[in-house]
């Protein structure tokens, strides 16, 4: 499996008052890492959305394993694991150096008018079947 590797920067505006990252803003975190995985793997969400194409996620399950604080840098590492015709499993880790602080299962699925279920696109689906075997 490969997995796709993003920077991020724990700032003030991230934190709570006790000084360590807002529970939610690893759910931010890794959304900007799914996004940019996606665009590495070449997958163009522009073109979907004209489409009437976007991706949703289906399903969340978080793991809160460790808190990072403010000015840590951070890996968010995002790995597929499984593929069907109309969904996507991720895993997605939140790394301080090779700390796991949170661990997360991602269920994406693919969406058309009025949020009826479509399959994932064929562009997708040929670049991470490959990922998965």
């Amino acid at each position: 499996m490969t997995s796709h590797r993003f920077p991020v920067r724990v700032y003030y505006e991230d934190t709570d008052l006790a000084g360590i990252v807002y529970y939610a803003n690893y759910l931010k975190f890794i959304e900007r890492a799914r996004s940019e995985w996606v665009r590495e793997i070449g997958v163009d969400q522009r073109a979907m959305k004209e489409q009437r194409i976007v991706f949703a996620v289906r399903r969340v399950e978080a793991d809160y394993i460790a808190p990072a604080v403010f000015e840590d840098d951070l890996i968010v590492e995002t790995t597929p694991v499984s593929m069907t015709p109309a969904r996507l499993l991720l895993v997605q880790l939140v790394l301080r150096q090779d700390v796991v602080l949170f661990r997360s299962e991602i269920t994406l699925v693919a969406l058309g008018d009025g949020g009826k279920p479509l399959r994932l696109p064929d562009a997708l689906r040929h670049v991470v079947a490959d990922m998965v075997k």
